[in-house]
This record gives structure tokens, sequence and C-alpha cells, in this order.
């Protein structure tokens, strides 16, 4: 197997020691570290599409070398495995040097024109592990394999993976952080990205004032991911730090769009990329609902809920923007990037809806016309991802009795009061009064809300599912969702079965309702 190595963030300082114990790190973007060998490794399951992207055959993902290779049990010739230094706020509070605490980056690759690198989640301890393993367990390991792929399919940035493996070990892991312990099946992904630098490799070094690292870390991302801007100057950071939100505002839309919710959105959780990562205890709205969040932790505050995604995107960048303030020294156009954010948040998510409505023309009043369809959604419990998709089969000319054509979506149609339907009812006649204005034939508007609205995403019980048969041995589940969820848009009719409300069983499960950040 031969990999076309172009190693680029090893040439950003690096921490001189080189045993693998707990420490700071100081004046270092990264440790050096190698993965651990486990006790009987086996590949799950490959993307075929990140092998292609990586210049690997079918023929050789089947090898030994491969296994070995991407379950941490050997190195590839001339590479050198690090874990990334940085910080973070996690809830709102600053939680000081954080890093790569279980994945350990291999390579970087370079095939096609792309560049590429390579990653390990769950491959043993490293620096920044604090009192962690450095392991991962299956059930977190095929939630993330699984949506990775699925988000980039579904149009929205994001890293990817390339394999799901077996380590052959047993990995200790609480759940639900409730004092019961229990042994299970050890993972390991390997993730794919342009680059795995976050919000957070920026914060540690502004928070040592370190900013000599700081300044050749932030051009590095420069000239290696935002060329077009230029020579690093003042002017080229203010620059970079405004595409940088611009990406991460059309990053949450995408999640706003199709009813994920992150569950961790912690700075060092933050891509500067723009890319979606750290699929941990993520989840998808099964009924509608902006207070909804996935994650245990956050189930008092609420702090990552569905609602405030946007907004939290926004302080985020504002700990970013103070992070860089240091190579620019003046606050003013800083501010002023946060302010257009926050304005043009609101615009851009009007102008989604209005999308998956299938609205082109605006009007003054879109944003009460919005707000007033989110409280109907609210009223009663109703499946985002089957309301828009069947929304679309609604023809303009009111020959249809529109609550009937999205009745599948809502979890008990036959109890929804007169008061409710009223209220659906009026904001169905101002539908109809925009509809009217559009040119679009009834097919052809179909057709486009069909293509924002996905019809199939990786519901939490469809993951629960993989999870619980893998957990018997039978991966057919985890080959039959990556199928499926390569082509989200489609039909499919033969895999009609999975466009289906949230059973009952899987409303308290743990694994469908709640997650814990226990790997």
């Amino acid at each position: 197997m031969h990999l076309n190595l172009k190693n680029t963030f090893t040439n950003l300082p690096a921490d001189p020691e080189k045993d693998n114990y707990r420490r700071q790190v100081l004046k270092a973007c990264y440790s050096y570290v190698t993965p651990k060998k486990t006790a009987k490794p086996s590949i799950l399951h490959v993307s075929d599409e990140m092998l292609e992207s990586l210049g690997i055959s079918k023929e050789e993902s089947q090898s030994d070398e491969f296994r070995d290779l991407f379950t941490g049990n050997n190195t590839y010739p001339d590479s050198t495995p690090f874990a990334m230094c940085y910080g973070g706020h996690q809830f709102g509070q600053w939680a000081g040097q954080l890093g790569d605490g279980r994945a350990i980056n291999l390579f970087e690759v370079e095939h096609n024109q792309q560049h590429w690198a390579v990653q390990l989640k769950g491959a043993g301890e490293t620096p920044y592990s604090r009192s962690a393993d450095g392991l991962a367990v299956l059930r977190s390991s095929i939630r993330e394999y699984l949506c990775s792929e699925a988000m980039f399919h579904l149009g929205i940035p994001t890293t990817r993976a390339l394999s799901l493996g077996l380590s052959g070990d047993e990995v200790l892991r609480d759940v639900m952080y409730n004092g019961n312990s229990a042994y299970e099946k050890g993972a390991i992904v390997c993730r794919v990205a342009e680059s795995f630098v976050r919000f957070g490799n920026f914060e540690i070094l502004a928070a040592n004032q370190d900013h000599d690292t700081l300044k050749e870390l932030t051009d590095y991302v420069i000239q290696q991911f935002y060329p077009h801007l230029g020579a690093p100057s003042k002017e080229t950071y203010l620059a970079f730090f405004k595409e940088v939100a611009e990406r991460s505002m059309e990053m949450v839309l995408g999640w706003q769009r199709v009813g994920f919710v992150h569950g961790v959105m912690n700075t060092d959780n933050m891509s500067i990329l723009g890319l979606t990562i750290d699929y941990g205890p993520y989840g998808w709205l099964e009924g509608y609902d902006f207070g909804w969040t996935p994650n245990t932790t956050d189930s008092q505050f609420k702090r990552y809920r569905y609602g405030t995604q946007g907004e939290i995107v926004g302080w985020n960048l504002f700990k970013l923007a103070n992070a860089i303030y240091p190579l620019i020294g003046e606050a003013e156009g800083l501010q002023d990037a946060l302010e257009d954010y926050k304005d043009n948040y609101i615009q851009r998510y009007n102008k989604m809806m209005l999308e998956k409505l299938g609205l082109s023309i605006a009007f003054e009043e879109e944003s009460a016309f919005i707000q007033e369809l989110e409280k109907a959604l609210h009223k009663t419990e109703t499946d985002m991802t089957i309301f828009f998709r069947l929304l679309s089969n609604l023809k303009k000319d009111k020959s249809q009795d529109p609550l009937t054509v999205v009745k599948e979506a809502f979890y008990t149609f036959d109890s929804i009061t007169d008061e409710v339907k009223e209220q659906w009812n009026n904001w169905f006649e101002k539908y109809f009064d925009r509809l009217g204005l559009e040119t679009d034939a009834d097919q052809d508007r179909k057709e486009k809300m069909d293509k924002v609205n996905p019809k199939y995403v990786l519901r939490n019980y469809m993951a629960q599912l993989a999870i619980d048969e893998a957990d018997k041995g039978n991966y057919d589940l985890i080959e039959e969702f990556y199928q499926l969820l390569k082509q989200p848009y489609d039909e499919q009719p033969e895999k009609e079965k999975w466009f289906a409300k949230r059973p009952d069983w899987a409303r308290h499960k743990v694994g469908c309702s709640m997650l814990s950040c226990s790997s």
C-alpha cells in the first residue's frame, strides 16, 4: 500500500518531550505519540469513497497491512504520529489545556490534488488524556462512523470516516455517569479531514501568552487552507476570521436545516475550517423541539439545545476573536465581524426555512410567518424530517386538506385539539397565499423542496439498532445504513421502512433519547 505523504502540520513547533505521560505542554502545537497495540484487531467496515479519496484500492483495504495501520497496530514508514495541543471553553467556562486525549494523528496524504489529515480515535493514551484511557467503544464508534459519512451526503461540511475497527480489547465505561460501569467492546475509527485544527488550538496559545507560536499556527492555517487571502498581515488575519465565521455559519445552518443537534459545542469542538467535528452525544430531532439536547451533561441548562446552536457558534467565534486579537491589536474589525454574523445568521436562517417550504420570493413578514410555523410545530409532537418531506406533496390549488397531507408526521394526530387545528389552518392559509405567488408548478416545487428536505437521516433509534446488532456480532445494519444514507434525498422505495417516526420503545431508551460524553 503506497500513500503519498505530505505532512505540513508537523512543521509547527513540537513538544520536545517524547515520553507519553500526562503533562502541561507549552510553546508547542503537538506532542509525538505512538498508538497502542491491541489484542486482536479487525476491520468491520470501510468507506469505499474515502478509500478512493486517499488512493487506497479495495484489495489493499482487505490486507493485514491496512488492518494494522488503521487500528494503530503499526505505523506507516516515515510517519510520526502525534496528538494536538489545544484548550477550550466547555459549557461556557474556560477549561484550560485539553488536547487530543483519545485521537492520534497518523499522517497527511495528498491524492488527486486533495489534502487529507488522517487520525485514529480510540487508539490509546496521549499526554492530553488527563485521567482517561484514550480508548473508545463500539457504540460511540458506530455512531461517529455512520454519522460523519451521512452528514457529508446531506451536503453539510464535516469530517469524514475511512474505517471502523474492533480492537479486540474490553473497555470499561459508565454510560450514564451513574456508577454502573461495565466492560464494552473496544473500537477505533479512522477519521479523515482536510485539517483537524480547532478554535481551541488558538485559544490555548493565547491563554499562555505564547504569541510567537500563535502567529506561526495562524500563518500556517492561512497559507495551507486560506491561501487566497494572501500574505500574513493584520488585514489578512481579520479577513481570515471573517471567512471562518462564514464557514461556521454555513455549517450550523446545515445542522438546523436537517435537524441535527451536535450536543457538545465547546470551542475545542469547533473546526477552523467550518467542519462538523467530534460526533459525541449528538442526536437528530424526532419531535420538533427547540429545547432538545441529546447530551445528559447538558440536561439541566440545555446550553447546546437545537434552538441555540446558531447563537452558540457566534459565542464561540467571540472566543476565537479574543484568541487572535493579539495578532491584530485592534478590536473594531473583529467586533464588526461578530455583529455581521448575528445579523446575517437571522437573514440566512429565514432564507433556509423558506427554501424548506418551497418559497423563493422573500417578503417583509417572513420572520413572523416562520415563527408561526415553528410555534405550531411545537404545539403537538411532530417529526421534523417527515413533516417537511411530506409538505412537498401539497398542491397549491387547495384541493387537499393540508393537515391530512402531513398527518403521518404527527405522533398523536387524533388527539390534536380544535384550538391547535385552528392554529395550523391559519398558518396554512398564509402558506397557500405565498404559494399562489410562486411561478413553479407543484411538481417543480416538490423537486426543489426534496433537495433540501432529506427523506432519510440517521435517526437515534436506527443507530441504536445497528449498535445492538453489532454487539451480537452482526454488522449488516452498519452496511445497510451506510448505503441508505449515501442517498438521503432519494425516495429509495425498498428502504421505506426507515422513513418512519421514532418507535415507542426508543422514546426513553439510553442511546435513543439521551447520550453522555462517556465515549
